[in-house]
């Protein structure tokens, strides 16, 4: 209510911010906290297969440092764009949010930036002196070293960025005290690092799959000890990633199970349930038998046997980060502020006096016949244009037309009657904050936009207006009555 609402009708808006996340996650995961480790071992590995006279063997060296040229590049590219694209997206979709996330985490966030730059730096230096490590056996013990000592930084960023997203979903007792420690020690915060430091290995251990075959030809010498040291990686890592689920399962709050199966993909797929359930048993059996398979006939995998898991892995990590998403709703941060940016506390003040008066950015703080419609958009904006668009991804037409009849007028009072007790039919939608005039004026905008067509524009198209009563000169004027 204190920004001017950017807004992608025709997108969504949580889905701009969700297709940048999930690639971060793809990278940040799979080539930055699990892959690390995983070529550092292969490095080690190199130099123990290396003769009395070779400071490590080059065949594999020469491989495993093309491997790592792909996480390099990704990283450093991709994996830094979708990180800054995080931050500009959500700041744009869910300023209020990530105010609220700053003020509560911000010397969390400050160490994460440091570590990140820290992160980056090291990445270069790892890659980039990696042919010169070669010139003597003391260099690439340094060498391997560092590398560890990288992952170590890997994991790090990701440790503190958790701790910020098991606050989202389950705040604790910071409810009650507000203050850092209790923010950082939420009790979803170690349950979800447990889940995915093992599930990063294992994704790790994917992408190693998928490049040895791209990087080895089929007779090299090298392929099978490559895939069979990847196997056992993976297989390692593997047992402690299901275990962790289960264990991050069992601790997330009832409410929030409860969303799961809309959260799959929403209320079309919400008899689909088992789906996930499905997609996780089959991308897990995929790829422990692939590593059992490796293991046991290395020289008869192919490309089509490695693609196929590591599909279906990322398929698992990215609804994973879906329903994460979804089942904390109707919060964007737990028990504290509704997904649509308004605070549970303040749901009392606006109940009764309306949001349009306490909104920064409206024209209208009196409705009348003539600026109906023209309320009812700025209560749409401001109360459910962060999950719903008009025409688009999620529309609110599609949503009432479901219930009232595909391609029929919609019932004004129908409406009037079904948004104030919403929620209760759908929990994981806010409770409808405005007062009744509001509602009239909503209900009126919406039937508007169905029987018109008009999309809705946010305010990077449209412009903001400020209200009124929220102005410099307001106050000023005030401030002389009341001398």
């Amino acid at each position: 209510m204190d920004f001017p609402l950017f807004h992608l009708d025709w997108l969504n808006d949580r889905f701009l911010i969700a297709m940048i996340a999930i690639i971060h996650v793809f990278i940040n995961h799979g080539l930055a906290v699990g892959f690390i480790p995983y070529i550092t071992l292969l490095e080690q590995k190199g130099v123990m297969r290396g003769g009395p006279d070779q400071v490590t063997d080059l065949a594999w060296d020469k491989m495993v440092q093309r491997m790592m040229m792909v996480g390099f590049v990704i990283t450093t590219t991709m994996g830094a764009m979708t990180g800054v694209g995080i931050w500009f997206s959500a700041a744009l979709i869910s300023p209020n949010s990530i105010g609220s996330l700053i003020r509560v985490f911000y010397w969390g966030w400050f160490t994460e930036w440091i570590v990140f730059v820290l992160e980056v730096i090291f990445i270069m230096i790892y890659f980039l002196t990696w042919k010169n490590s070669n010139k003597s056996l003391r260099a690439k013990q340094r060498h391997i070293r560092f590398g560890w000592f990288l992952s170590a930084f890997s994991w790090l960023t990701m440790a503190i960025i958790v701790a910020i997203l098991g606050f989202m979903m389950d705040p604790g007792n910071w409810i009650e005290e507000h203050s850092f420690i209790n923010g950082l020690t939420n009790p979803i915060y170690l349950p979800q690092l447990l889940f995915r430091t093992p599930t990063a290995m294992v994704i790790g251990g994917a992408f190693g799959f998928l490049l040895i075959m791209l990087f080895t030809k089929k007779e090299s010498p090298i392929r099978p000890t490559a895939m069979k040291t990847t196997a056992i990686w993976t297989l390692l890592w593997l047992p402690m990633s299901i275990l962790a689920a289960i264990h991050y399962y069992n601790v997330i709050p009832e409410a929030m199970t409860a969303n799961m199966s809309t959260a799959v993909g929403t209320m079309e797929f919400e008899l689909y349930y088992d789906i996930l359930k499905y997609i996780i048993l089959v991308a897990t059996s995929s790829l422990a038998l692939l590593a059992i398979w490796v293991l046991w006939k290395p020289k008869k995998v192919n490309l089509i046997m490695v693609i196929i898991p590591f599909v279906l892995s990322l398929g698992f990590l990215g609804i994973f980060e879906r329903v994460r998403e979804f089942i904390r709703k109707p919060y964007v941060i737990g028990d504290y502020m509704y997904s649509n940016l308004i605070r549970e506390e303040d749901y009392p003040l606006l109940q009764r006096d309306g949001i349009l008066k306490h909104a920064t950015y409206t024209r209208i703080t009196e409705i009348t016949d003539e600026n109906k419609l023209e309320a009812g958009r700025d209560v749409f904006m401001i109360a459910c244009s962060r999950c719903h668009t008009s025409q688009g991804i999620n529309s609110i037409i599609y949503v009432f037309e479901k219930m009232y009849g595909i391609g029929k007028p919609l019932d004004i009072n129908g409406m009037k009657a079904y948004i104030p007790n919403m929620h209760n039919g759908r929990p994981y939608m806010p409770p409808y904050p405005g007062n009744e005039e509001e509602l009239d004026a909503l209900a009126h905008y919406i039937y508007y936009l169905q029987q018109s067509g008009t999309a809705l524009e946010g305010s990077q198209s449209a412009g903001s207006q400020l209200n009124p009563t929220h102005s410099v000169e307001h106050f000023i004027e005030q401030k002389s009555k009341q001398q």
